[in-house]
This record gives structure tokens, C-alpha cells and sequence, in this order.
């Protein structure tokens, strides 16, 4: 029979490449959106696709009960991806910032992923993949807020993988570093909403650095890559009879994760401090 996945966070970047790429080697995918216009723009494309907002409990209910009223109450995995970013040095966070980025970010996955955990026990096998970031074990500065919502993540999904050890249920990370996405220009508005920077005390760094960096874009990264890259990761960890805990993808996230073991802290921060 044909495998069955859910994807969040579809309209764009590495979610809208996997929803392509899962399709074209043979799975039903069910590509959700927070908004309704990529929805119809993801159907009208031929796709499966359901309003969900990692924001809204509802919605999230909503569509996990029409993906499965589709498959007749099973699904054979569910790949986590929506997300947003909001820039700005810790210090200048309010509190609703924190709060609406991790509703969605964190509390979000969480909650669907319960929600398909008791199908998944039912039926006797599935793999949930959570996308993170070489931002969740390598934090770098501006980006407390979405650093914090990944390093939550990675805990949270290595603690699920540890109990869910023989229940058929294969619990998996992919942690890309630079990629193709619109990430950067969906994050301004978060910025603009949220940050005071004009009365913060890093005014002079705001001008002279995040802004630039967050108003204009000066190409690819040195070591970006797009986002089918990701979903060549996503394929092994579905289809693998013994897939890894872990995916990196970029160089950046492979040399992080090696530099992070064997240097110093101290050395380690100083050196991601450039960055």
C-alpha cells in the first residue's frame, strides 16, 4: 500500500520541497499551511492539503482528523518542520515574544506529535522526524529566540526516542544549518513587531549589524544549500530499515557538531562569537 505522511509547514523552503520530493517517490502526502491561500495553491498543484497552525489547538485537531478520516485512521509518518524566527539580542526578548514563538515552535510540534503517537501505537509502526537546526546545539548570537525554541526541541525529541524504544516508533532529528528559505525575509515582521531597538542599548550594533544583515540580502551563503538537500535526508530517514538518530545537513552543521566535542568551551564560544 502506499506509505502516508504529514508535513507542516508547506508553503515554502524545505517543507515545500519535501511535500515534492516525498510525492514524486511514491508517498501520499498531506501538506499542510498556517495560511488558507497556500493551501489552495498546494491543492490546486494536486495535493493533499489541510489548514494547520502550530499556534492554534484547534487546527491542529482539525487537520490531523481529516488527514486520517483520508487514510482511513492510519499514517505512517509525520514530519515536523513550521517554524519562524524572530531576531533581536536576548536582552530586548519581551516576554510575548518568547511565548508566541515557542507556541509554535515548540508547543506546537509537541502537541501533534501526541496526537499521532496513540495511531501510530495502534498500527504498530511509524517515524515522527522533527526538524531542527545547527541552532539547536550551537547557539549563535541575535537569534536567542529561535535558538531556544531548537535546543528545546532536540531535548524534548532525544527524551521521546529514548521511551519510545520498542514500541515500533522511530523518533528522528534532521538538523540542517544554512538553507534555502524565505526564513530571513518572513522573520522581519517578527522583528518590527517585537524588538524596541531604537531605545535598546545595542542601538549601535542594530545599525551597524542586524539590520543590515535582516534588510538586505547579499546572495546564498558560503555554505548554503537548497532544500531538496533536506529532503534527501528526510527519504533515508523514512525509508532506511535502521535509520540514524541524527541528520546533519551543510557542512556548517557537520563541522559545529565535531567542534563543539573537542575544543574547549570557552574556545567553542569565542569562536561561534565570530560568527
Amino acid at each position: 500500500m502506499q506509505k502516508t505522511i504529514l508535513i507542516t509547514g508547506c508553503s515554502s523552503g524545505i517543507g515545500y520541497d519535501a511535500a515534492h520530493g516525498l510525492r514524486a517517490a511514491g508517498w501520499r502526502v498531506f501538506a499542510t499551511c498556517r495560511a488558507q491561500a497556500d493551501v489552495d495553491r498546494l491543492r490546486a498543484k494536486g495535493f493533499d492539503s489541510y489548514v494547520l497552525d502550530y499556534a492554534d489547538e484547534n487546527s491542529i485537531g482539525s487537520a490531523l482528523e481529516q488527514v486520517l478520516a483520508d487514510t482511513g485512521g492510519t499514517l505512517d509518518a509525520l514530519y515536523n518542520n513550521g517554524a519562524f524566527a524572530c531576531p533581536g539580542a536576548v536582552e530586548d526578548l519581551p516576554r510575548g515574544a518568547l511565548r508566541e514563538i515557542f507556541e509554535t515552535n515548540v508547543f506546537g510540534y509537541h502537541d501533534l506529535t501526541t496526537r499521532v503517537i496513540p495511531v501510530m501505537r495502534a498500527q504498530g509502526h511509524g517515524r515522527i522526524i522533527n526538524c531542527s537546526s545547527v541552532l539547536g546545539f550551537t547557539p549563535l548570537r541575535w537569534r536567542g529566540a529561535y535558538n531556544s525554541t531548537k535546543f528545546a526541541l532536540e531535548g524534548l525529541t532525544q527524551t521521546m526516542r529514548l521511551e519510545m524504544r520498542g514500541t515500533g516508533i522511530d523518533i528522528i532529528l534532521i538538523e540542517p544549518g544554512p538553507v534555502t528559505s524565505d526564513i530571513r525575509v518572513k522573520s522581519i515582521p517578527q522583528f518590527e513587531r517585537w524588538i524596541d531597538w531604537e531605545n535598546s542599548p545595542r542601538r549601535a550594533q542594530y545599525e551597524t549589524v542586524l539590520r543590515d544583515r535582516l534588510y538586505k540580502s547579499n546572495g546564498p551563503d558560503r555554505f548554503e544549500l537548497p532544500a531538496s538537500a533536506v529532503t534527501k535526508k528526510l527519504l533515508h530517514a523514512l525509508t532506511s530499515t535502521r535509520p540514524k538518530p541524527h541528520y546533519f545537513v551543510t557542512t556548517p552543521t557537520y563541522v559545529m557538531a565535531a567542534l563543539k566535542r573537542i575544543l574547549p568551551v570557552r574556545t567553542w564560544e569565542w569562536l561561534i562569537a565570530k560568527v
